[in-house]
């Protein structure tokens, strides 16, 4: 069994605003690219994906509200799960520690292709999500998507 942990990043929103972003996978697609949208479906709790010739389908396996999602393949060419988890930094209502334990059953081939660019891609969402906490977008992501979220949600 391979495992990837993401880093830790403080993110400056409460636990329960992260939470219910990720909690329904419909809200994922809104932060796609416009030309990624097309191979994309999801469901409150499924979405799928075509990716380099892979169909990777994800379903929520169990939400703990407010502090962690696991997530486990659906339809995808090895078994993996991946888990979220926001816990509230002590003494700060407002922030969350926010990061991801990802395991899976990959080949030895399998992981050399994949290995580094798992690891690469959580950070990354781990730091664009406390990057836009503090109001600094990432490339080519539209704000009123999280007006929309936000709106949605009561946050």
């Amino acid at each position: 069994m391979t495992e990837i942990h993401s880093k830790h990043a403080v993110v400056s929103k409460a636990p329960a605003e992260l939470y219910m972003v990720f909690t329904d996978l419909r809200n994922l697609i809104q932060f796609l690219p416009e030309d990624k949208k097309e191979d994309v479906t999801a469901d409150y709790d499924s979405i799928s994906a075509r990716i380099q010739g892979f169909t990777i389908g994800i379903k929520v396996l169990e939400r703990t509200p407010y502090s962690k999602i696991l997530y486990g393949d659906s339809g995808a060419p090895f078994k993996f799960s991946a888990s979220l988890y926001f816990d509230l930094v002590q003494g700060e209502t407002y922030k969350t520690d926010f990061h991801i334990d990802f395991s899976a059953e990959l080949s030895v081939m399998m992981k050399m292709l994949l290995g580094s660019k798992l690891k690469d891609a959580m950070d990354k969402l781990v730091d664009t999500l406390a990057a836009a906490s503090e109001g600094r977008m990432p490339e080519g992501f539209d704000p009123k998507d999280l007006d929309e979220i936000r709106k949605k949600y009561n946050i």
